[in-house]
């Protein structure tokens, strides 16, 4: 009785979860014109797929086992079920028929349906099988599962659209390359660096040097900054040069943590 009212509630939330991710995702397509809903690397690792629905179930399904063990072991969602399964298995389901994606992953309404039901299904086989699990399996799991998904994102991932950057062109290379080792040094993850690069290096092959891009490379810019600043890279960097850290450094990162 408790696993048909598990199952009965993950297709309402299932249902309403895929379909504001699928319509988000496919918004996001026509931004700035539309305004989007959606992260910034949901658009990337769906444009990275290029249409090929092959490649966008896998790169669902990499990080679905991620998001299973984090269910089974933790009992809760990662924010991949909305980011990256949910929209590509929803683009996956709608290339199959139409590889053209202008009227299939670009299509809100199209999105918002496949989304709907890649979400039942998904929410629906999360929350049961965490459920039904016994206690000991879900341990096992979780030893097995969390190991495999974090090479998947820390390793293989930034491989991939590390390659995809350099095989754009060398100014598209260059500067994947440059915010990729960045983002690796202060996020610990060097794909949001590498796609960042991908979107500046593209944008002046198309555009130039345009106040569009410009705006682009400063809030890029800006973003390093700031993301360094609150995760304590300046200070970790001090430290590695066995310098010791200013008092006013010391205060000034005491007034933004909260302790």
């Amino acid at each position: 009785m408790d696993l048909i009212v598990i199952l009965f509630k993950s297709v309402i939330i299932g249902g309403l979860l895929g379909f504001a991710a699928g319509v988000g995702a496919a918004r996001m397509f026509h931004a700035p014109q539309t305004q989007g809903l959606g992260a910034f690397r949901t658009l990337g690792e769906m444009n990275a797929a290029e249409g090929d629905p092959a490649s966008h179930f896998s790169f669902g399904l990499g990080f679905f086992f991620n998001a299973w063990a984090s269910a089974v072991g933790a009992g809760a969602f990662t924010q991949d079920v909305t980011h990256r399964i949910i929209p590509n298995w929803a683009a996956a389901a709608l290339l199959v028929k139409d590889k053209d994606v202008t009227k299939t992953m670009h299509d809100p309404k199209k999105m918002g349906i496949a989304g709907a039901i890649a979400g039942i299904i998904t929410v629906g086989f999360l929350n049961s099988t965490a459920a039904a699990i016994p206690e000991s399996l879900q341990v096992t799991a979780v030893a097995v599962l969390v190991p495999a998904a974090t090479i998947l994102i820390n390793t293989v991932m930034p491989v991939l659209f590390w390659l995809a950057a350099l095989d754009a062109g060398k100014r598209t290379g260059f500067w994947g390359t440059l915010f990729g080792g960045l983002s690796q040094l202060v996020m610990g993850n060097a794909v949001p660096g590498v796609v960042l690069g991908i979107l500046i290096g593209k944008g002046v092959d198309e555009l130039g040097w345009t106040r569009m891009t410009k705006g682009m490379m400063a809030a890029i810019v800006l973003l390093f900054v700031f993301s360094g600043f609150f995760r304590g890279f300046d200070m970790q960097l001090i430290e590695s040069f066995k310098m010791t850290v200013p008092n006013w450094l010391n205060n000034l990162h005491d007034v933004f943590t909260v302790k």
